[in-house]
């Protein structure tokens, strides 16, 4: 109630105090009982060996199993390695004239982490590199921008073996814009500057002195240096040499000086020395580009070579191109068509149908061969390539006169069958080496086209004796007039002399295999034929006579196969042959391909170029006269005289039966 406590209160007696409440019951004492220490120092220990047994485990891997490899890796991080590029040899001709050489170049180089806006202080920095670095190297802007940003590299090529001047041009606009960048610092500027990434390698260009020079014989370097076409590529091992290399130690990517380093060496290329003459090369091939040019012709070949060593002084192409600037150079026209073109030769060919039947003792220079206007063979109607009455003619005279008609006459007296014939002139034509490989490994290169007899056609064994159904390189062509000029004894092509080591020493090639395809006596007596063909007024090859000198040599015009068709279409016309012929030196061959502008005969056209290349090659070998009158062997004989002596019962004057013909072919001089 209110103001009881009061009340009670006031009813105690004084000082006297409040009866005190019951004491709660006292609480009894916690107690923390402690656990068994020894699992979980067990569970420690245990945590505790397998954190250490798992470092050991590591250390073992590191230091033993994979010892090898993280060594290998810390020097890869720690050493740098550089190739020394070795010099790549020089080729020269027969005289020692460089015809290719290697010059100091410089690789323009780049580091992109250069180019990052952090580094270069220029947002487009690539792209500014690039605009002006095209230019000067030659290079798309947008190729240049996308090397210049590639990522997680330090190093990037630009450009290869550029030429000192394109450095200096480089070099320049660095120093502009590195002036530009100090000036910009120095006014509290960021000092940006986009070519600070720029850099250069020593490296070295491949270059050839002349020009189209023997480009096809040479032919050229690919971007890497390495050899892409022609004796660079063919020789490209003894060209190259061997690479050395350069290791030294670094830090943050820069060559620590006193760290030390080793060096293996490089080992210089070989020196190359041909048997090229330049002095001849250069009238060959002047001579037959300008006849190619006026012609209006596909391409021409000239070949010059040693009659007597097999040396080759020359071989011509037109057109040609530069190996200093490929990008204008047509890919028809960069390999060597004297070696990779094939063709039927026509009337050239009939040397050796000749060389058959005089070695075979079928027939002598002035055996009587009379020649009719037609003549019906298989199902054929051959024709010369003029009509005329019948001829009396010498054998003499059916070379002379370059006769179809005449050289299947003379021909088939080679066996008592057409069959045997066959085999006795595939026999010849092989051992010219028609069908196999000239021996000069050119890449590349053909060996023709020549059919085992027992595959000839019906039309094939009768125009395979005047150069029709069979086809050969120019090369090819021109060792079967060596053959006959050297005696008869078929010399090996060559174009390498030797090589110059790095030593300075000089060590010839290998002499070149030679077999015998004919005795000296019928190269002799063919000799004096193929005199025939030039000096006498009835000769085919009256424009290839060079005064004071007894040339020997023939004609050919033959029915083309035109490449993109398959079927004939246009001529070839050639012309083959030696000086002097009673004493031979020099070979010389020309082949014009479809020359479709004034005339197309080879005695022509090619003849010319014969006359005007052979009397560059006498002169500058020196070779003098023999002052000696032709062997004047005659040419026709009057109907009812009688011919000499014959070493064989088989003269070649007879005409085959005459069959009704299905075809007409007119095949040409």
């Amino acid at each position: 109630r209110p103001g009881g406590d009061r009340a009670r209160a006031a009813a105690r007696p004084a000082g006297a105090r409040p009866a005190t409440r019951r004491p709660a019951p006292a609480r009894k004492p916690h107690t923390i009982r402690l656990g068994a220490p020894k699992p979980r120092l067990r569970l420690v220990s245990v945590g505790l060996t397998l954190v250490m047994l798992a470092f050991v485990v590591r250390l073992l891997q590191v230091q033993a199993v994979d010892a090898s490899a993280y060594s290998a890796k810390a020097s890869e991080n720690r050493f740098a390695s550089h190739t020394l590029a070795a010099e790549r040899g020089e080729i020269t001709d027969r005289k020692g004239v460089a015809l290719a050489t290697s010059v100091d170049a410089y690789d323009i180089t780049a580091d992109p982490h250069m180019f990052t806006p952090q580094e270069s202080k220029a947002p487009d920095a690539p792209e500014q590199a690039a605009a002006l670095l095209a230019p000067i190297i030659g290079k798309d802007a947008k190729e240049l921008t996308e090397r210049l940003k590639t990522k997680n590299t330090r190093y990037v090529v630009l450009a290869r073996r550029q030429t000192p001047q394109v450095w200096n041009q480089i070099k320049d606009l660095k120093k502009v814009f590195a002036e530009k960048s100090a000036a910009d610092k120095r006014n509290n500027g960021p000092g940006a500057n986009v070519l600070a990434g720029v850099f250069n390698e020593n490296s070295s260009k491949r270059v050839y002195p002349n020009g189209d020079l023997a480009a096809g014989i040479l032919g050229y370097v690919n971007a890497e240096g390495k050899g892409a076409g022609g004796l660079e590529s063919s020789l490209d091992k003894k060209l190259a040499g061997k690479d050395g290399e350069l290791t030294y130690a670094q830090s943050g990517g820069r060559r620590v000086p006193t760290a030390g380093s080793s060096e293996k060496p490089a080992v210089p290329g070989e020196d190359i020395e041909l048997t090229i003459d330049r002095d001849i090369q250069w009238a060959a091939q002047s001579a037959i580009s300008e006849q190619v040019a006026k012609s209006e012709a596909d391409r021409g070949y000239v070949i010059v070579q040693d009659t007597q060593t097999g040396e080759v002084l020359a071989m011509a192409n037109a057109p040609g191109f530069d190996p200093n600037d490929l990008s204008r150079a047509s890919s028809a026209a960069m390999g060597n068509a004297a070696l990779q073109d094939v063709y039927e030769p026509g009337s050239t060919a009939k040397v050796m149908s000749m060389a058959a039947v005089l070695e075979e003792k079928k027939a002598t220079a002035d055996t009587h061969v009379e020649v009719p206007n037609r003549l019906h063979r298989g199902d054929r109607l051959f024709k010369d390539d003029i009509d005329h009455v019948t001829w009396y003619l010498t054998l003499n005279g059916v070379l002379a006169k370059s006769s179809n008609i005449g050289t299947i006459l003379a021909t088939g007296q080679l066996g008592p069958t057409q069959r045997d014939a066959n085999k006795v002139l595939y026999s010849y034509l092989d051992k010219f080496g028609i069908g196999r490989p000239t021996g000069l490994n050119y890449p590349g290169e053909s060996r023709g086209i020549l059919a085992k007899p027992e595959d000839w056609s019906t039309s094939q064994q009768y125009t395979i004796p005047f150069g029709q159904g069979l086809s050969l390189n120019a090369m090819q062509a021109a060792s079967v007039y060596s053959t006959i000029a050297n005696g008869g004894v078929r010399v090996q092509p060559t174009l390498v002399r030797g090589t110059k080591g790095p030593d300075g020493r000089f060590t010839p090639a290998p002499a070149p295999p030679q077999n015998r395809v004919v005795s000296p006596e019928t190269a002799k007596t063919l000799a004096q034929m193929l005199e025939s063909v030039v000096d006498d007024q009835e000769g085919t090859g009256t424009k290839a006579r060079i005064p004071g000198y007894r040339v020997g040599g023939k004609t050919g015009t033959s029915n083309r196969v035109d490449p993109a068709t398959g079927r004939y279409k246009g001529y070839t016309a050639s012309f083959a042959g030696f000086a002097p012929a009673d004493r031979p030196r020099i070979t010389v061959y020309c082949a014009i391909q479809n020359p479709t502008k004034g005339s197309y005969f080879g005695g022509q056209i090619c003849g010319p170029i014969y006359k005007k290349v052979m009397e560059f090659a006498l002169k500058t070998l020196q070779v003098a006269p023999t002052g000696t009158a032709p062997a004047g062997l005659p040419v026709d004989y009057e109907p009812g005289a009688q011919p000499r002596p014959q070493p064989s019962p088989q003269p070649a004057r007879t005409v085959g039966p005459a069959v009704p013909p299905q075809k007409s072919v007119r095949h040409h001089q």
